[in-house]
């Protein structure tokens, strides 16, 4: 089958018995079983045509015609810490074998202008830096990341016919790191795509991303869907991976498909060194064209909260517990007077379902419960001492996310000077109770309990999942520790059950993190 585009013909040969048209005048001809696996020579009038395999768009030259004007240049002016200047060495963002930020402000491009106030205090140097964005409305509406402008002075969007406008923020969300921004001094129209909720593209189906990369605007760059659903880190979005190039000052641009409709906001890049490897990430459509609405219309993004910290509760930790494979959330702690502790939500409660709808990780519960409107009623199906129980929650408005790390900026401990007598090691760990001046030097507050972890056995599991002195054990199993005792108790019982780990609560730094600790050895 074949169809008509720009004059050429495109398609495979068809028909089971159909020889592949003859290669560049070779004369050879293949058998039609290995002749759909080739490259083909189709003639369109006299002109042979290079056709790719089925599926393949032969150019997409039409598609970044039709959507390149839409897409702009983002140059930010900012004031930044000296400290985060020194930390903005090429590379260095990207030095950890972890997702990160793929923008993160380019390097300065000159050096750091510093100074003095009106006041005569010392004035901040400034940064330039650039990223990507693309208009969403003919108005002027345009969508970025939320890190391309956060700490922006002045935003100057440049256009594909190198028009520059300023621009000012409509609305920014650390949560997504996405932002709103809109031009001044001019009405337009002006040329805009739109976001594609309807329509979702496979793994595997061809994209095509634009965007300013290294200050390098109006590039395009083409690949496909590598998988979706990636759990990069981010608190509330499920990114698709792609493996379209982008590098620094993509960031905000937006992945097409190939029919030139928005799929994504280009947001981040795995790499070790700075540059594109192929695995880049993008915030899907129907999550970006939500909060962008919403910046529009208020400028504040709200979510439910229920004043929990959660942990993923893995299959070594539900088989140290004894549960088989079950997958969950698992509470660390609870906020004082928040709304999981008002509803009776207990530290080592597993979360297993919320609404009636499965949860296999923190991460899809933060989500869920992010969905949510505050006042709204959650129910909770939690695991608790080996029964199923049902929690209601009524959900709070989740502070900014600087006000949770604020919040969590608790002083650093340090190991006690003279701790308690401690007993014999058990799995490990020698332990002492906790006394008032342990309490007082590791900044322990009154209403937290646990034994204390006075040394650890360097060839032992709890060393190699990083225990050590200082810590406070506050759980084990499914009851809670104040001395070596209590925790030997647990683990004699493990054993007995024929359980290769017991799940261990560890307190340090004003969070409680669980850890499956094996048992024998």
């Amino acid at each position: 089958m074949t169809s008509k585009k720009t004059g050429y013909l495109l398609g495979a040969v068809a028909g089971a018995g159909v020889m592949a048209a003859a290669v560049a005048g070779a004369g050879m001809r293949l058998p039609a079983a290995q002749a759909a696996d080739q490259p083909q020579l189709i003639r369109a009038s006299t002109a042979p045509i290079f056709a790719p395999p089925p599926g393949a768009p032969m150019s997409y030259a039409d598609i970044f015609e039709r959507v390149s004007p839409a897409v702009v240049s983002i140059n930010v002016t900012s004031r930044v810490d000296p400290n985060a200047l020194r930390r903005a060495i090429p590379g260095l963002p990207f030095l950890l074998p972890s997702p990160d930020d793929e923008d993160g402000g380019d390097d300065p491009t000159a050096p750091p202008q510093g100074g003095q106030t009106e006041r005569g205090q010392p004035r901040l140097p400034s940064q330039q830096s650039s990223g990507s964005g693309f208009f969403i409305s003919p108005d002027g509406y345009i969508v970025t990341n939320n890190h391309v402008v956060e700490n922006a002075e002045r935003i100057t969007v440049v256009m594909k016919d190198e028009t520059e406008l300023d621009a000012e923020i409509i609305g920014r969300d650390e949560g997504t790191d996405l932002a709103v921004l809109k031009v001044k001094g001019r009405n337009g129209p002006f040329p805009f795509v739109n976001f594609e909720e309807a329509a979702k593209p496979r793994v595997g189906d061809w994209v095509i991303a634009v965007g300013n990369p290294f200050g390098l605007g109006g590039t395009a760059t083409a690949g496909i869907i590598s998988a979706y659903g990636r759990d990069i880190g981010e608190t509330f979005v499920d990114y698709i991976q792609i493996d379209a190039p982008i590098n620094r000052g993509n960031s905000g641009g937006p992945t097409f498909d190939i029919y030139g409709r928005v799929i994504g906001v280009n947001t981040a890049i795995f790499s070790p060194s700075g540059g594109s490897v192929g695995i880049g990430f993008a915030i899907p459509a129907e999550v970006a064209n939500s909060v962008t609405k919403q910046l529009i219309s208020g400028g504040r993004i709200q979510r439910g909260y229920i004043g929990a910290s959660i942990q993923n509760f893995t299959r070594e930790m539900a088989e140290a517990q004894g549960m088989g494979d079950q997958r969950g959330a698992i509470v660390g702690d609870l906020v004082p007077g928040g709304p999981s502790q008002r509803a009776g939500l207990m530290v080592g409660d597993v979360v297993v379902a919320i609404n009636g709808q499965a949860v296999k990780t923190s991460s899809e519960l933060t989500r869920r419960v992010a969905q949510a409107r505050p006042g709204d009623a959650l129910r909770l199906e939690v695991i608790r001492d080996g029964r199923r129980r049902t929690v209601e929650v009524r959900s709070g408005t989740r502070p900014s996310e600087r006000e949770l790390a604020s919040n969590d900026n608790t002083p650093g401990s340090r190991a006690p000077a003279a701790p308690a007598a401690p007993t014999a090691p058990v799995i490990g760990l020698a332990l002492a109770p906790l006394d008032d001046a342990s309490r007082r030097t590791l900044n322990v507050p009154a209403d937290v309990r646990g034994a204390l972890v006075t040394s650890v056995d360097q060839s032992s599991d709890a060393a190699e999942k990083g225990l050590r002195r200082g810590d406070l054990i506050t759980r084990a199993g499914d009851r809670a520790v104040a001395s070596a005792a209590d925790l030997s108790s647990v683990v004699e019982a493990a054993r007995k059950a024929g359980r290769t780990s017991v799940l261990v609560g560890v307190y340090r730094n004003g969070r409680t993190s669980f850890l499956p600790l094996k048992v024998s050895g």
